[in-house]
């Protein structure tokens, strides 16, 4: 979508151009924003500073989804089963060698990454339901994996005891103190991802998404761009499956499952595909209206009584489902679309009618 300028407003250089925050009450405003997250502690209960220690994370892994299915057009099931692999990483490395967290997290993000490679490979020859298969194999050869082999190591299906990270004797083992981490990675995930939209890469992406072949004849070297995008997605899902293991302090085979896979998908679709606010939108939707099933749940429970055990049980994806096809239906381009046509009438007042 063409962005729309405000009446008036000129753009003087290339910088200028390429700004993503062009006015000064835009940055006062976005600093207020992060200021308001990082004192949330102090003034909010465990719960909310727990649900949004779990948006921030889950922001973190729909944003490499975003990178490989919103901007490059590959459809993948497998961004829990990276999230696995970076967990693991992470935990194995600070559990038996002792390794600070921090140190461990781009460790377990490029390893993530390389196994996000191999099962990228497929990509070149097959598309659509086909990649989707193929990248569903992830989601089962992986935990597989942990749960059979090396059992002395990963201890199988009972999964590992995950330490708490500390840094200068300061142990993060409270969601008031997680959060800071966790808010920390997520801006740094989200200017990343952000710039690699708008570079020569993410134009490469959206050429491929557009149409593969005609980008392949003006240059575009369509298997290493591929592979690219699927490493950095997995590199997402590394770092969110790192930060989730040591904020729940256990990992094992069914942590991150093939329904977190589709949920994670399904908040792109709510978000909005190709845009950098569509991960944030979506995962702020559907992980709101997860909870919205487990505070729901209790009042089920009084209404319907005899069916309670198995019904509550489908709340949570019976709400996703229920708003996941609402959205196709009466907002198939996601949230960010809207927000964009917000702002251009905005931008148009008194004629935006």
């Amino acid at each position: 979508m063409a962005i729309l300028r405000p009446a008036g407003e000129f753009d003087t250089g290339y910088a200028r151009d390429m700004a993503t925050i062009r006015r000064p009450w835009q940055w006062w405003l976005l600093l207020a924003f992060i200021l308001a997250l990082y004192t949330l502690p102090f003034y909010a209960g465990q719960s909310l500073v727990s649900l949004v220690n779990r948006i921030g994370i889950t922001i973190i892994a729909v944003q490499g989804l975003n990178l490989l299915t919103g901007y490059t057009g590959q459809i993948s099931l497998g961004q829990a089963a990276f999230m696995t692999t970076g967990g693991y990483i992470s935990a194995l490395l600070v559990n038996n060698l002792g390794w600070s967290f921090f140190a461990a997290l781009p460790v377990a993000a490029m390893g993530a990454g390389i196994v996000g490679l191999l099962f990228g490979l497929p990509s070149l020859r097959v598309k659509g339901f086909y990649l989707v298969m193929a990248t569903l194999a992830a989601q089962f050869i992986i935990p597989w994996f942990t749960r059979n082999a090396f059992p002395d190591v990963l201890n199988g299906a009972q999964g590992l005891n995950v330490q708490v990270p500390i840094l200068l004797g300061l142990e993060f083992n409270r969601p008031q103190r997680y959060i800071y981490i966790t808010l920390t990675v997520l801006i740094l995930t989200t200017i990343v991802a952000h710039n690699v939209s708008r570079s020569r890469l993410g134009r490469a992406f959206v050429a491929i998404r557009d149409n593969d072949l005609a980008a392949e004849v003006l240059g575009v070297n369509l298997f290493k761009h591929k592979l690219q995008a699927f490493f950095l997605a997995a590199v997402y899902a590394g770092v969110a499956g790192a930060l989730a293991a040591h904020n729940i302090r256990h990992l094992n085979s069914e942590t991150f499952n093939l329904t977190d896979s589709v949920f994670y998908l399904g908040m792109l679709v709510v978000g909005g595909l190709g845009s950098s606010l569509g991960p944030i939108f979506g995962a702020i939707i559907v992980e709101l209206l997860i909870e919205g099933a487990t505070l729901f749940g209790p009042f089920f429970i009084r209404t319907f009584p005899s069916t309670a055990a198995g019904a509550v049980q489908a709340l949570r994806p019976l709400f996703f489902g229920t708003a996941l096809m609402l959205f196709l239906i009466f907002e198939p381009r996601g949230l960010a679309h809207r927000w964009y046509l917000l702002k251009a009438a905005w931008r148009l007042r008194p004629f935006s009618h």
